[in-house]
């Protein structure tokens, strides 16, 4: 009985400690997704705007963000779709 009592709280333990992993891994990209700071649509350059209505076209420009390597977060709509875009400051997109 005791070993199964044993074996019991050792299968327990084993699943919450798995199951507080996801949560230290979202709170480290929500860390990495903070360096990015809002700007105005216009602070965008050209470079990148002109990228992104030749690459999404009928898209609108909903929100700007831009980090310490001059590169963009940009959040995109198309009707009811959302989408989101990195690129860097020449208007190349970036795989994140």
């Amino acid at each position: 009985m005791k070993k199964l009592i044993l074996s019991a709280a050792i299968v327990l333990g084993s699943l919450s400690i798995q199951a507080a992993s996801p949560a230290v891994s979202m709170n480290q990209y929500s860390i990495v997704q903070d360096a990015y700071t809002e700007v105005a649509a216009d602070a965008v350059p050209e470079a990148v705007k002109s990228t992104i209505e030749k690459s999404f076209p009928k898209t609108k420009l909903e929100k700007a963000y831009k980090n310490d390597k001059n590169e963009y977060k940009l959040e995109i709509s198309s009707g009811d779709k959302k989408y989101t875009v990195f690129t860097d400051a020449s208007g190349n997109i970036l795989k994140k």
